[in-house]
């Protein structure tokens, strides 16, 4: 009944109780459950991030050797620069460096798997001093494989 104590047409209303209509949207959110459209968002998102972090992990091994074979070179370099600052001259070969005591042994190297394959440049003789011997001045990675960024191992 409306203020004016006339019924509308079709309803009848019972204090207390909700039409039928009413009473379905009433329920509770939370009876009712996700939508299709809320399930899927959520799926694209955990698919998108499962990507993203599928990519990372790929590489982390790579980085790891790359990260190993660096320290290598620093402390092979620094070594061999320790070794001419104490003798005047430059080691004939890595060993003779294991060999004096500058380091217990070779390091391997992370991308070839052997401590056999760096490869070493050797000093040569200059205008300045022509009796030079010809000692190893830098020591580079033997793997001819190609870094993340592009360059080669054996540059570095």
């Amino acid at each position: 009944m409306n203020q004016a104590g006339t019924a509308r047409c079709g309803t009848t209303a019972r204090p207390g109780t909700l039409r039928r209509g009413a009473a379905r949207r009433g329920v509770a959110r939370s009876e009712r459950g996700f939508t299709l459209i809320e399930l899927l968002v959520v799926v694209a998102i955990i698919g998108i991030i499962a990507g993203i972090a599928a990519l990372q992990l790929r590489q982390t091994p790579q980085k790891a050797k790359e990260a190993a074979l660096k320290e290598d070179l620093f402390m092979l370099r620094d070594v061999i620069d320790q070794y001419f600052a104490d003798k005047g001259k430059y080691p004939d070969t890595l060993q003779t460096l294991v060999e004096d005591g500058y380091i217990r042994r070779i390091p391997v190297d992370p991308f070839t798997g052997t401590d056999q394959t760096w490869t070493v440049e050797h000093a040569e003789a200059s205008d300045a001093d022509p009796d030079a011997s010809a000692g190893v001045i830098d020591v580079h990675s033997g793997s001819d494989s190609a870094a993340i960024d592009g360059s080669k191992y054996s540059e570095w």
